[in-house]
């Protein structure tokens, strides 16, 4: 199989399509849902089950390829993920704690665990 370079029209029509996407999913629930109308329990539920089931399945894909039987033992690994759990339970901010667990990983894996 060959990598041809894709059309302009296709490439713009990929576009289109991937913002038009992106605006129905952002809009549909403000269509269904408008303010004062009653949202149904099995949304409310999902609202609340979903963001920590999503951050558990991500905290088990970043965990599933590290090896502590070969150096550096997953130590990067696990003093980044520890850094953000301490800071997520000090500053409530995902966008803090995720943040500096990825710098500090990225610090560790290149420069400190060569």
């Amino acid at each position: 199989m060959t990598n041809l370079p894709v059309s302009f029209w296709r490439s713009l029509i990929i576009i289109v399509l991937v913002a038009l996407t992106t605006l129905a999913t952002r809009a549909i629930p403000f269509i269904l849902f408008p303010n004062g109308k009653k949202i149904p329990k099995a949304v409310e539920y999902l609202g609340k089950v979903l963001p920590p089931a999503v951050i558990g399945m991500l905290v088990v894909y970043c965990f599933k390829s590290v090896s502590i039987i070969e150096s550096p033992f997953g130590l990067p690994e696990f003093i980044a993920g520890a850094v953000v759990v301490l800071l997520h339970l000090w500053k409530r901010n995902n966008l803090l704690s995720i943040g500096t667990g990825t710098v500090l990983y990225m610090v560790l894996i290149q420069y400190v665990f060569v």
